[in-house]
């Protein structure tokens, strides 16, 4: 289970660092989450690594905040190779995903949302990797009541029952795959 929660934190990470590469040029285009930017969703998006880092290495962090830190530099792309590394190497250590229970899980499934948030702000190809939507939609379908999604996602979307993996994922984490 370890291994196949660190592949798809790699792959999803991956992914998302390529959409990183390309939104750096727009960092104050409008993203699908209300009122955050890029640069904003960019930072949201390390200060949540900084959290599940903080969780690997059992250290007392608070949740990542509804306003984030600046924490982009001149080269976004390196900020996002380092805190994915250190994330993987965090993960890595013997019995810490154990430890950390769903943790990874959920780390894994961030990256892939905002990564499709990075792409539909900078126009990209927004398609996720083979395999990803499916595994993120397994692990958050249902595990949030409707008081746990304030904050965290937009109501559900209504999608046809023959959506695929992908834009049920998005549909049930509030984001309109049509858009």
């Amino acid at each position: 289970m370890e291994r196949d929660l660190l592949d798809l934190y790699e792959r999803a990470g991956t992914w998302t660092a390529s959409k990183v590469a390309g939104a750096t040029e727009k960092l104050d285009a409008p993203t699908p989450c209300d009122d955050w930017d890029v640069a904003t969703l960019m930072n949201h998006m390390l200060d949540t690594q900084r959290y599940f880092l903080g969780a690997a290495r059992g250290e007392e962090n608070p949740p990542p905040s509804p306003n984030p830190p600046e924490l982009i530099g001149d080269d976004p792309v390196a900020d996002f190779d380092a805190a994915r590394a250190e994330i993987v190497s965090a993960y890595r250590a013997p019995g810490v995903i154990e430890k950390t229970g769903p943790s990874l899980g959920i780390a894994f499934s961030d990256q892939l949302l905002h990564g499709w948030d990075l792409a539909k702000a900078s126009a990209q190809d927004a398609t996720m990797p083979k395999g990803l939507p499916e595994a993120a939609f397994d692990m958050i379908h249902g595990r949030f009541t409707d008081d746990q999604r304030k904050g965290v996602f937009k109501p559900e979307v209504k999608v046809a029952s023959n959506a695929s993996a992908q834009d049920k994922l998005l549909a049930y984490t509030g984001r309109d795959p049509s858009q």
